[in-house]
């Protein structure tokens, strides 16, 4: 049996809309497609979009650190690189 939708699942944009190079938002990671047509989606669709975004935004927080990690096992410190 499906359970009962009582309320609709909200947008997750944050008000960034910026474009990365692979057309993803910056703010809520949904590709152009998701954000055209986010209000002709069934709530199912919704909540993949949903779920596409939580993953996409893990990978590129993963990416960050990572980056970061390395600089540091570099030794460039990237806030005392920016003193001098």
């Amino acid at each position: 049996m499906d359970q009962l939708e009582f309320f609709d699942i909200p947008s997750p944009c944050i008000g960034v809309c910026e474009a990365n190079s692979k057309g993803f938002c910056k703010g809520c990671f949904r590709s152009r497609d998701e954000r055209l047509y986010w209000l002709e989606l069934s709530t199912e669709q919704k909540r993949q979009v949903v779920r596409l975004c939580q993953s996409r935004k893990a990978r590129v927080l993963r990416a960050r650190q990572e980056a970061a990690a390395r600089q540091q096992a570099a030794g460039d410190d990237p806030v005392q690189s920016g003193l001098f």
